[in-house]
């Protein structure tokens, strides 16, 4: 495995907007093309090139964090090894962006955006669609979820491959004991997950990559502590739910 490292210092413990992509830590790689759901988001900023995660939920929409919308985006659907031209890839320009209206960029409220496809996907046995959830679900604490992303695999070294590891679900209250959290948790449109005591997590560039239970995109990753340490905090996608349909009916220019 190719192994590249960005010499990358957390400086405060909440990361700013997009500051780090795809990070899993404590995971394993994923079995290739088993989450065709997938989308790797690669980002030309004013700050350098940057990479988000996201996922894909029509036939021409990418659901995403909202944080990540900075720059130009290009959009890589059925990768495994996005550093390889692989057959089962599909790269695809971003048409337009739809950041939720009420996003807000201190507090991560509302921390999600549509991606409209320049063109639709081929669907393929590589590349298809997560389910979302119904409007107003709650997944229980206890339940176990998964999140995959690229890049980070620890504090420093990165990966070109896909990540994935599992995270339990866990009470509002672990993500408002920290003094830092606190500020920002609402539990209304925001899930915590990962277990404080395992060194299992995402980090703040899977932004926007799907946690997903039962097979059902429930939340998107979206901010945490800034050296990764668990519990981290992802958008709720059930309280969206209106919002995304309403958005993804909208006429293409």
């Amino acid at each position: 495995m190719q192994v590249y490292v960005w010499l990358l210092v957390p400086t405060a413990l909440l990361l700013p907007p997009g500051a780090w992509s795809g990070e899993i830590i404590g995971g394993r790689v994923t079995k290739p093309h088993s989450r065709p759901y997938m989308a790797f988001l690669k980002r030309q900023t004013s700050r350098g090139p940057m990479i988000c995660g996201g996922f894909l939920v029509g036939k021409d929409f990418v659901l995403t964090a909202a944080h990540c919308a900075e720059g130009t985006t290009t959009v890589i659907l059925g990768a495994h090894n996005v550093h390889q031209r692989e057959k089962t890839q599909q790269k695809i320009s971003v048409q337009r962006k739809f950041p939720h209206p009420r996003y807000n960029e201190t507090s991560f409220e509302n921390d999600l955006m549509l991606l409209q496809l320049a063109k639709p996907v081929k669907p393929s046995e590589e590349v298809g669609t997560i389910p979302l959830p119904q409007a107003g679900h709650v997944v229980e604490p206890g339940s176990v979820c998964s999140v995959a992303g690229w890049g980070k695999i620890s504090r420093y070294a990165t990966t070109n491959v896909l990540h994935e590891v599992e995270l339990e679900v866990m009470e509002d209250g672990t993500c408002q004991k920290n003094w830092k959290m606190r500020r920002h948790y609402k539990p209304s449109v925001m899930m915590c997950a990962g277990d404080p005591e395992k060194k299992k997590s995402s980090f703040s560039g899977d932004s926007g990559g799907p946690l997903v239970c039962d097979g059902t995109a429930q939340g998107i990753v979206s901010f945490g502590k800034g050296d990764g340490s668990p519990p981290r905090v992802f958008t709720r996608v059930s309280a969206y739910i209106p919002w995304i349909r309403k958005t993804m009916r909208k006429p293409r220019d």
